[in-house]
């Protein structure tokens, strides 16, 4: 057997991924006769079928199911080969990927990087507001805002710093229903909650206070409509110390009460490392977000 054309190889693992020569063609940008003919030409030369045809699309016959994984690995080798090359031929310009949370896209990346773009006008910002983990690995973003810390082998990872958290409220609602003597106040006032999340409660638990989830008013576990809803009055909530006290219209409560820190962390691919544009903008990230964090 003569030596494969990666190409045919890629778009059997995008077909198989996609489950149709529409979708993958989507994804590659290609055509579907185009990837039809990859995949007949990959069968003919493995001597194989590779996927049963039918309305529902393309499944994966046996023998494919069992190739599928090796079509896997040379992608994420041929990524990584890409990815090493990037830190070889290039100079502080072009597009980094940054994967963070909601709230740190929203309203804290935004000054960040509005700041960098002065400083290195040939960098272009691509932000994934996310609260799920990226994977760093397939590329989905070069570098990477996490509150958890990296594990995977592949990764970079430098700790930027531990956000305090606190409890706050807006003015206006403070004026409305009055301020708090100490921490057993808050089961008589509105409080601001997650739905599914039972992190509050537990940290509740922690302080002697037995509650669930109805002591929460407005329940959400959206972060951006949590802060939201503790600008717009609702009532008592925990947050990041940073953002409440840039806020002149929040105020920071029971400044003796001890709350679990958020830790950040920033990462990127081993491979992009190298690479000057994720450089320089990892590093200023770094500064800026300690900056942040100390206010």
């Amino acid at each position: 057997m003569t030596e494969l054309d990666w190409n045919l190889i890629r778009s059997f693992a995008t077909v198989a991924e996609t489950g149709s020569l529409s979708a993958a063609a989507r994804t590659l940008s290609s055509s579907q006769p185009t990837l039809g003919r990859h995949i007949a030409e990959l069968e003919r030369r493995l001597g194989v079928t590779l996927f049963r045809r039918g309305r529902g699309g393309y499944a994966l016959t046996d023998k494919g199911e069992a190739l599928l994984g090796r079509a896997l690995a040379m992608r994420e080798h041929a990524a990584g080969f890409s990815r090493l090359a990037l830190g070889a031929v290039e100079h502080v310009s072009g597009t980094v990927r940054i994967a963070a949370s909601e709230v740190m896209s929203a309203y804290a990346l935004p000054a960040i990087l509005a700041d960098l773009a002065a400083e290195e006008p040939g960098i272009e910002v691509e932000i994934v507001a996310s609260n799920q983990v990226e994977n760093l690995l397939r590329r989905d973003a070069d570098i990477a805002v996490r509150m958890v810390e990296p594990t995977q082998l592949d990764l970079v990872a430098r700790k930027v710093a531990d956000i305090p958290l606190v409890a706050c409220a807006a003015v206006s609602y403070l004026d409305r229903r009055g301020r708090l003597s100490g921490q057993e106040d808050l089961p008589a006032h509105d409080l601001v909650g997650f739905d599914r999340d039972d992190s509050i409660i537990d940290g509740f638990a922690q302080f002697g206070l037995d509650v669930d989830r109805h002591a929460f008013r407005f329940r959400t576990d959206n972060q951006i409509v949590y802060w939201q809803a503790i600008l717009a009055g609702n009532g008592i909530g925990f947050f990041q110390e940073p953002l409440v006290a840039n806020e002149p219209l929040v105020e920071a409560l029971l400044p003796d009460l001890r709350l679990p820190a958020l830790p950040m962390w920033l990462a990127m691919h081993r491979d992009v490392r190298t690479s000057a544009r994720v450089r320089r903008t990892a590093d200023f990230l770094h500064e800026r977000l300690t900056r942040y964090v100390a206010g």
